[in-house]
C-alpha cells in the first residue's frame, strides 16, 4: 500500500511539472501600412512668398478635442508651412504660401471642423505676437 501512495505521488507530481510549462512563444504579427499622400511630409517651395496671420477661433471647449484638431486639419492643408492653435489664448497662428492658401480658405478649413468654431479678427503679421491687419 505504501508503494502505490509513493507511485500515485510521484506520478502526481510529474504530471504537474510537465501539463504546467507555458513556454509559447510569442506571437509576431507584421502589418502593412499603406502611405498616403497626407502622411508624406510635403516639401515646402523655397520660390514662394509665405505669409504670417493670427486669428481668434471662439466655440473652443478644450484643448485636445477642439484645439488641436483645428491645428492639425490646418496643418494637412497643401501650402500650410505651419499651424498653432494655442487653446488658453483662443489664438491661432498660421504661416502658407500665399500661391495656395488664402486667409479664407483658412477660415473655411476652421468652420468646417464644427459649426461652432468661429473665426474673428484675422490679420496678417511680421512675426506672431505684432499687429497688421489684414483687408
Amino acid at each position: 500500500m505504501k508503494t502505490l501512495k509513493t507511485i500515485s505521488i510521484v506520478a502526481i507530481i510529474a504530471l504537474v511539472f510537465t501539463s504546467c510549462k507555458n513556454e509559447t512563444e510569442p506571437e509576431v504579427k507584421t502589418v502593412d501600412v499603406e502611405v498616403t499622400k497626407n502622411d508624406v511630409a510635403t516639401t515646402l517651395d523655397p520660390n514662394a512668398t509665405y505669409a504670417k496671420v493670427e486669428f481668434g477661433i471662439d466655440g473652443m471647449t478644450c484643448a485636445m478635442g477642439c484645439a488641436k484638431t483645428i491645428e492639425k486639419k490646418m496643418a494637412k492643408m497643401e501650402g500650410v508651412k505651419s499651424a498653432k492653435v494655442d487653446f488658453d489664448s483662443r489664438l491661432a497662428m498660421v504661416e502658407y504660401d500665399e500661391a495656395k492658401v488664402t486667409p479664407e480658405s483658412l477660415e473655411e478649413t476652421v468652420t468646417k471642423v464644427a459649426d461652432i468654431y468661429k473665426v474673428k479678427n484675422m490679420h496678417h503679421v511680421e512675426e506672431f505676437g505684432t499687429e497688421e491687419k489684414v483687408e
